[in-house]
């Protein structure tokens, strides 16, 4: 019992340190993830239900994939019906369990898939330990993921656990050895709290080169001609926005203000300029698949046109909104620096 009141105590910290990380919320190729819940044990085990906690380390492989490597705990009381009852039966238990994602990244919630492999730990006593051992266990199953913010989520999740065991009743009847197939079922709730990955870099965008000379000349370039100009210093948060984001601020990389005088700077040029046209273009860092980076370059060139149109510029003026992907960086993707200097939109400007 001792082993569980410390996973608990783990667990309580995990989850209040989460809480404090809330408004520092980054982006994150790790986390920790604390859970509890119930085993439903197998009938033929002669436990009853118990408590489960778990405390594990996870990595996002890619925008669909991560894997946890967990350590848990479950002790049970044998059952009033059974010949150990008094007797308490304990498991420990370390695996690396998969789970496959649906869904695009961004998405409030996201259903995922489960599978896992490790070991168990068995120990049956009275006082003493009477049977202990480890044994292998495999686990299926499912759940669901809702995505407070960037960094903090809520997974509900299902899932059968094949157990080997070969410790509990060993020794304790004749034949004993062959009853060591058992599947419990596992119903648990937890939260996923990201860490590392590519921070924001905010004295970067502050001390940025001030943005291009606005296109009062455009008039004076021929007609088949254009210039692309970066919109220096409004760049994005990772994988923002969302599919479900309207609202362009909380999707800029800090600070938020600076580039929102840019975007209306690039307002005030164009409504007094009906005449210059205007492409928009989305660009990514290299993390992810080239097909979701497509698809969120799109949303950032979209959300900047809604923000234009929505303080005055002329539809007409707009040429296009076209998404590129990370298939054009401006800086090297090998830096946390680069990536979000690439996390950008660009206009392409040329006159009627």
């Amino acid at each position: 019992m001792m082993k569980h009141k410390a996973l608990s105590a783990l667990i309580a910290v995990a989850m209040i340190g989460g809480g404090v990380s809330v408004a520092h919320a980054q982006d994150g190729s790790w986390y920790i993830a604390p859970r509890v819940g119930v085993v439903f044990s197998d009938s033929n085990r002669d436990t009853d239900s118990s408590l489960y906690t778990g405390l594990g380390i996870g990595w996002w492989v890619n925008p669909n994939f991560s894997v946890d490597a967990e350590y848990a705990i479950n002790d049970a009381d044998f059952k009033n019906s059974s010949f150990r009852s008094g007797r308490e039966w304990e498991s420990a238990s370390v695996g690396v369990t998969g789970r496959w994602f649906f869904g695009e990244q961004g998405s409030v919630w996201r259903p995922y898939v489960l599978g896992g492999l490790g070991f168990l730990h068995h120990a049956a006593y009275s006082g003493t330990v009477q049977n202990d051992g480890w044994d292998p266990m495999a686990t299926v199953g499912g759940g669901v993921q809702y995505n407070f913010n960037d960094r903090i989520a809520l997974r509900g999740e299902l899932a059968a656990r094949y157990d080997h065991d070969n410790n509990s009743l060993r020794g304790q009847f004749p034949g004993a050895e062959d009853h060591n197939h058992y599947v419990d079922g596992i119903a648990s709730i937890g939260l996923t709290i990201g860490f590392g990955g590519s921070a924001p870099v905010e004295p970067e965008a502050a001390a940025a080169p001030p943005p291009p000379s606005p296109p009062e000349a455009a008039p004076e370039t021929p007609a088949d001609t254009s210039v692309v100009i970066d919109l220096r210093g409004v760049n994005f948060k990772f994988d923002r926005p969302r599919s479900s984001e309207s609202d362009i601020s909380p999707t800029l990389q800090e600070p938020t203000a600076d580039s929102i005088a840019i975007l209306d700077q690039a307002v005030d040029v164009l409504t007094r300029n009906p005449n210059v046209r205007v492409e928009l273009d989305g660009h990514t860092d290299s993390i992810g698949s080239d097909e979701y980076n497509q698809k969120l370059s799109e949303r950032r060139a979209q959300i900047v046109y809604n923000y234009l149109t929505s303080h005055g510029v002329s539809a007409s003026q707009i040429t296009g909104v076209v998404g590129f992907g990370e298939s054009k960086p401006i800086d090297t993707n090998d830096t946390k620096e680069g990536r979000a200097r690439n996390r950008r939109t660009e206009l392409s400007v040329g006159n009627q």
